[in-house]
């Protein structure tokens, strides 16, 4: 009875009768040839090395995004001041992460500023000595790393479930995806918050076979979603369940003692995703002191129930606030031509298919077909699909429409479950999926180096995705270094009249620009420089000086000039 009570409860319980059958005969397999086992890795390496590639070449020329500056600054606040100040709605380990490169490049920060965190975050940026374009290599360059290892967890994935070949082909799709080559270029927190979503439900379908280790890796994986950013709150009862399921699964035959051990899973990624959150604020401050920095809107009801019940620390609960407050916003979208008031239920699904190569929505409805209809990969399928339709259930009644980075998990799962295809053994399998892959491969090489603003070829190229969505989808502000030179190469000593919209300050990069909307239209005159998203928006005298004006170059495919 005592060696009996010795087993862990997430140690799954042998029997020689389940665990280990008698050993048949095995086929002898052909010898392999010497260099083939080096074919693997060096493919792994070639696929991530034009990413990295890509990516750093992104994060080298494009000024910083309209969130960059307070990531940045909050982090490097977190370096002199250890306390959370700025940025509340977001967790702090994201901004962690980019304080590595930030304590690199060794910025002036001013502890004693006064002002919110966006003017603080300009004022790291361009009123304290410091160079932004260092700054902000050095901040991405972390987040670069980062989305690489995610890399390999999707091949790892891919590669456990179908194959080699199946491996590869994941890590292919994942990493000539235009959105997670853009969004991980920069210092944001979408990729890092999905990335670590993606590596709990991998972990939890390792822990089929050793609960012990994997349950408690994937608690670790998904607090440290839970520490970058909160929407992924929603994943956090169907990887518990995930948990649960995965000890179920290898069960013993005592059924009491098959709940015990799923539901103590399941606890154990909680307790360990919780306390990974908390280890994250400590880190920053062990204090734990409220933050100060911005006003938390009062919340009452079932979420600000909700709110208090969460075992976070105050500062979590207070950013909880925040983003809830945030939600009650009349946010502005826009959707194919139309600019409208609140948001769209289908805005998501609409601007993925605009934003997604068309080889790669092919392989991602395929892999998804087979995950379900093959008997031996219908067990993962659950840990696949499942966090992403969630995430994404949720993400579509969300206030804010304003780009697929809201939903930057789902080409980091589906790559793993168009890899899957190639279980499949029918003739024709390998030859057509090789064809998408080459066609994915044609267009997103082809989007060097603007890969915000792509969108594939049924909807016109990187050119034309401004006709049809706006803000992070498009333009980001992070074209204003490209204007500067363009407007330096072509139309030096021109009159510039300039609407940007960015967390860049146009004069810094030597643009001497006026603001056309703040004199009578006649004496605009020479060029009209318009940031596309502003543009989509315009409305009144902007509206009426576009109309007005002929549109003769374009920088990035994010900021259009016009000639009046």
């Amino acid at each position: 009875m005592m060696a009996h009570e010795q087993h862990s409860v997430l140690e799954p319980e042998t029997h020689d009768d389940q665990e280990h059958p008698p050993p048949r005969a095995a086929a002898p397999r052909p010898p392999r040839r010497p260099g083939r086992r080096w074919l693997e890795p060096l493919l792994v390496v070639v696929l991530l090395a034009q990413m990295a590639a890509a990516m750093v070449t992104t994060a080298v020329q494009q000024t910083p995004t309209i969130d960059e500056p307070i990531y940045v600054a909050t982090a490097a606040d977190y370096l002199h001041e250890h306390r959370v100040r700025f940025n509340p709605e977001h967790p702090p380990l994201g901004k962690l992460v980019i304080a590595a490169g930030v304590a690199i490049a060794q910025p002036h920060v001013d502890t004693k500023y006064q002002g919110d965190q966006s003017q603080f975050g300009r004022h790291v940026l361009y009123e304290s000595g410091n160079d932004p374009w260092r700054l902000m290599f050095w901040a991405r360059l972390p987040m670069i790393v980062l989305t690489l290892l995610f890399g390999l967890v999707v091949f790892a994935f891919a590669r456990e479930l179908a194959g080699r070949v199946a491996g590869l082909t994941a890590l292919a799709l994942y990493a000539l995806s235009p959105d997670v080559i853009a969004h991980g270029s920069l210092a944001t927190l979408d990729v890092p918050a999905a990335g670590f979503v993606l590596t709990s439900a991998w972990l939890l379908w390792r822990a089929r076979r050793r609960p012990r280790l994997y349950v408690q890796l994937a608690g670790v994986a998904l607090g440290a979603a839970l520490a970058t950013k909160m929407n992924v709150l929603p994943a956090v009862p169907v990887l518990m369940g995930l948990a649960a399921w995965s000890v179920w699964r290898v069960g013993a035959r005592d059924r009491r003692r098959i709940l015990v051990r799923a539901s103590w899973a399941a606890l154990v990624t909680a307790v360990v995703a919780v306390a990974v959150v908390w280890a994250s604020y400590l880190v920053v401050d062990p204090a734990l002191r409220p933050q100060t920095g911005q006003p938390v809107p009062a919340m009452h009801g079932l979420k600000g129930l909700l709110v208090q019940l969460m075992p976070f620390p105050q500062s979590y609960r207070e950013g909880m606030r925040i983003q809830f407050g945030l939600e009650n916003y009349p946010w502005q979208g826009f959707l194919f031509g139309h600019l409208y008031t609140g948001s769209r239920w289908y805005y998501l699904p609409a601007a993925l298919l605009v934003k997604t190569p068309l080889g790669m929505l092919a392989l991602w409805a395929a892999g998804a077909v087979v995950m379900v209809a093959v008997r031996r990969l219908r067990p993962a399928a659950p840990y696949v699909l499942l966090p992403a339709a969630v995430l994404l259930a949720v993400a579509m009644t969300g206030a804010r429409d304003f780009g697929t980075r809201y939903a930057v998990f789902v080409p980091m799962f589906l790559a793993v479950a168009a890899g899957c295809v190639l279980a499949v053994r029918w003739r024709w399998t390998r030859p057509v999926a090789g064809a998408l892959l080459l066609f994915v491969a044609v267009s997103s090489l082809r989007t060097f180096p603007y890969y915000l603003p792509y969108s594939n070829e049924a909807f016109g190229g990187p050119a034309a995705t401004h006709l049809r969505l706006h803000d992070s989808n498009v333009d980001w502000g992070q074209d204003l270094g490209r204007l500067a030179d363009r407007l330096h190469e072509r139309y030096r000593g021109e009159r510039v009249w300039l609407v940007y919209k960015g967390s860049g300050v146009p004069s810094y990069y030597g643009i001497d620009a006026a603001d056309p909307r703040k004199v009578p239209a006649r004496q605009v005159q020479g060029l009209l420089v318009v940031s596309d998203s502003a543009a989509a928006k315009a409305r009144g005298r902007l509206a009426a000086l576009l109309d007005s004006s002929r549109a003769i170059d374009d920088v990035g495919h994010s900021i259009t000039l016009y000639r009046r």
